[in-house]
């Protein structure tokens, strides 16, 4: 989970609940080719005892997930690096959840052809931490725009790979797990 740059206490932090690698070469190669990863993205299979806070320097952690069930895309639009900017965490620190929400909420302002901003993205959501990564839940008092979310994912944390930092194209840090506050919007 690497940006190229050693986050010792954040790395290690979350490296301790990380499993090993637990997916296949095949997998991984049509991942990369059915989402049309660019050359210059140089996605990498990790090795068997790798954990996904093991990425080399100038990369970062992704997960299947993120692509397979979030809906996530190269290049990453300009609202999703503003949820980035505005949280101020990491992209690997994000839970599939979480993606399955921003980008479900980007849909839905696009189709309906509504701005996206983070402030109406607050309005429905408020961001939580939950075993070492970072979500969204709908606020209570908020009307429900995802009818069906996802209840969880499982064996997703195996199913890592590394990528070149610069697909994202900001500099991103690790957020440390410190209690987050309750907005009022």
């Amino acid at each position: 989970m690497s940006t190229g740059e050693r986050h010792e206490d954040s790395s290690e932090e979350m490296s301790a609940g990380l499993p090993p690698l637990k997916w296949s070469m095949d997998t991984f190669d049509s991942m990369v080719q059915n989402f049309r990863f660019p050359d210059s993205s140089d996605a990498r299979y990790p090795g068997e005892v790798q954990t996904a806070a093991d990425a080399p320097a100038g990369y970062i952690t992704l997960f299947w997930d993120y692509f397979a069930k979030g809906n996530f895309r190269l290049p990453v639009t300009r609202f999703f690096l503003e949820i980035l900017a505005y949280y101020k965490f990491h992209i690997s620190q994000m839970h599939p959840i979480g993606m399955v929400r921003v980008r479900h909420f980007e849909f839905l302002c696009r189709s309906m052809y509504i701005e996206l901003t983070v402030n109406r993205f607050r309005v429905l959501y408020q961001m939580h931490y939950s075993q070492g990564f970072y979500s969204f839940s709908q606020r209570v008092s908020a009307k429900k725009i995802l009818l069906n979310p996802p209840k969880s994912f499982h064996e997703w944390k195996p199913k890592f790979f590394f990528i070149i930092a610069g697909v994202i194209p900001m500099k991103m840090t690790f957020r440390g797990k410190e209690d987050i506050v309750t907005e009022t919007i």
